[in-house]
């Protein structure tokens, strides 16, 4: 296989920037849509298992995209960049009829349909990295996708904030999503697809040698259910090793975005989610009771999405000091994440004791050094491990160890709040704590190859 040119700064940041739409679509979705679902009359101890839709969607769709943009070569759109479109056009629509659902059932299902769709755009990013960039390159291209990331991350995280500024009302009848998000989300899905189309015009992607097309050819008609088991089976040590650290990591920030919304308006902000069934809203003075603790609600919301914001502009932050050290000089990639997952962790444990919500600030930016590691790290630790004719399927089956903590998250998490900490939602940020920092603990069995350039 012949050498692959090192690429300069704009050639990588074009290849990447299709993640500043991916970025949208998560930070909405992680942000907001406990939010929607309690406007819509969920529990809080319901909403993990609500958002059960994402990470069992990512466990079937992720390995099967990843093995099909291996064995995809298309004359004008090439390996990755047909899913990109695809993926694209299918999540903007789901961001933009989201804040719409008129009833739990529907926005449970869109949530299905935007991750999935999402996924279709996302894991072909992380190959794509792989594909253009020769090695020494490689923990730069991922940090510099993280640095976009965090841009995504905290611009999406302010959108509602910032549309409410603007004079759309943040407040809407019971049931009813406030305009404020619906026109965020419609924002969303307009970078979403435009931030795709700059990358899929931007990156040409190298064509297939004649020998890896006829394997490919080959592989396609042994079948790809065989090849993605096998390829399960046969994983290389350091991707388990690397698993273990991703499942506490990613069962941390699945926790934070399933319960930041109930567990800091409620600890921090002393503005619950109403309950209408406690209401009797044909009597005016109950009616306007409702009226002010869901304006309460909907203000604290707002406030929680737009704190949340601040692990992406930190996370972007150590990113771009992370870029601008990987591209002269290796990283100590293995150190470098077991003190990110360490700060992320102290960040979440702090804000049980925050009373202040200006001191959230400082919890989500130590809990964005985490985030910000766990987009790069485990990436670059690894790409070096495996086969790059199967760059997609192996990064496909890398995020299992994203959706599968999300998965038990989604059912145990719940429960465990309701029977083990009086249904107190704070708690879920204290496991998010607890879990990076059993990540990083686990870093022990990772190894660091000293003769790679970073």
């Amino acid at each position: 296989m012949a050498a692959k040119p090192r690429l300069g700064f704009w050639q990588i940041w074009n290849m990447c920037f299709g993640f500043l739409g991916i970025q949208f679509g998560f930070a909405l979705q992680g942000g907001f849509m406990s939010r929607i679902f309690q406007t819509l009359g969920a529990d809080k101890d319901a909403l993990p298992l609500l958002w059960i839709a994402a990470p069992l969607t990512g466990l079937l769709v992720q390995p099967i995209i990843g093995y099909l943009s291996d064995h995809t070569w298309h004359p004008l759109l090439g390996r990755r960049r047909p899913y990109f479109l695809v993926g694209a056009i299918l999540s903007s629509t789901a961001l933009i009829a989201m804040p719409h659902s008129s009833a739990l059932w529907m926005a449970a299902g869109l949530l299905w349909v935007l991750d999935a769709s999402i996924n279709i755009s996302m894991e072909p990013f992380r190959a794509l990295v792989a594909d253009k960039l020769p090695e020494e390159q490689r923990s730069y291209g991922f940090v510099l996708q993280t640095l976009i990331i965090g841009i995504g991350t905290w611009v999406a995280s302010n959108l509602p904030w910032f549309v409410t500024r603007l004079g759309v009302s943040n407040e809407a009848g019971p049931g009813v999503v406030p305009p404020s998000v619906q026109v965020a989300f419609s924002i969303g899905a307009f970078v979403f697809l435009a931030s795709i189309l700059v990358t899929i015009f931007t990156t040409r992607e190298y064509p297939p040698e004649p020998v890896e097309q006829h394997a490919s050819t080959e592989a396609v008609d042994k079948g790809f259910i065989s090849e993605i088991w096998q390829a399960i089976l046969h994983m290389p040590q350091q991707m388990r090793a690397i698993g273990l650290v991703q499942f506490f990591s990613w069962l941390a920030f699945f926790s934070m975005w399933s319960m930041a919304t109930p567990g800091l308006t409620e600890h921090v902000f002393h503005a619950p989610a109403p309950d209408l069934a406690a209401f009797d809203t044909t009597i005016p003075a109950q009616a306007e009771a409702f009226h002010q603790a869901n304006a309460a609600f909907q203000n604290a919301a707002d406030l929680t999405g737009s704190y949340m914001g601040y692990y992406g502009l930190s996370s972007m932050a150590v990113a771009l000091l992370l870029s601008f050290y990987a591209a002269r000089r290796p990283l100590n990639r293995r150190l470098v994440h077991f003190v990110s997952l360490t700060l992320g962790g102290l960040g979440f444990l702090s804000m049980y004791a925050v009373s202040t919500p200006a001191w959230l600030i400082g919890s989500f930016a130590l809990v964005g050094i985490a985030w910000a590691s766990i987009l790069s790290m485990p990436y670059a630790l690894l790409a070096s491990h495996i086969d790059e004719r199967k760059m997609g399927l192996y990064m496909g089956i890398f995020n299992m160890f994203i959706v599968i903590p999300q998965i038990v998250a989604a059912t145990l998490l719940g429960p465990a709040l309701r029977h083990l900490f009086g249904n107190q939602a704070i708690f879920g940020l204290v496991i998010s704590g607890a879990s990076l920092l059993v990540g990083a603990l686990c870093l022990v069995r990772v190894h660091e190859s000293p003769t790679r350039a970073a």
